[in-house]
């Protein structure tokens, strides 16, 4: 069975990995990624795989549960199970760092991302 993914759905999902952020620990992301989910931070970075190394990246990406951040998102495209994203993140009051992500998201027939791929950019960086 192929899990099919609409705009609500994803968004939805986006949503609960905003929430996760904001989480203290990492159990939240069980319901986000599944067990053998792989998870690129650039196009042509080595994926972290499996869960339990993207809860220790996880970690050690963010500052903290409290961290100051605003997030933005919309769908670009949708494709049966995998659904592409603008997201738009700028740190810190006043603001320290931007940026704008595409993100493309596969999802497992239980709507668990099994391939999570950012697409990172930034003033002032490669394009």
């Amino acid at each position: 069975m192929t899990f099919a993914v609409d705009a609500a759905g994803f968004l939805e999902w986006i949503d609960g990995y905003e929430r996760a952020w904001r989480t203290p620990g990492t159990d939240g992301l069980a319901q986000l990624f599944a067990a053998d989910a792989t998870y690129s931070q650039a196009p042509y970075a080595e994926p972290v795989v499996g869960l339990d190394a993207i809860k220790w990246m996880w970690d050690v990406e963010r500052e903290g549960p409290d961290e100051v951040f605003t997030m933005a998102r919309e769908v670009v495209a949708l494709d049966n199970n995998a659904g592409v994203a603008r997201v738009e993140v700028t740190y810190g009051n006043p603001v320290t760092s931007e940026f704008r992500d595409l993100w493309i998201v596969r999802f497992d027939p239980t709507g668990r991302a099994t391939h999570f791929e950012e697409w990172p950019f930034w003033p002032g960086g490669p394009t």
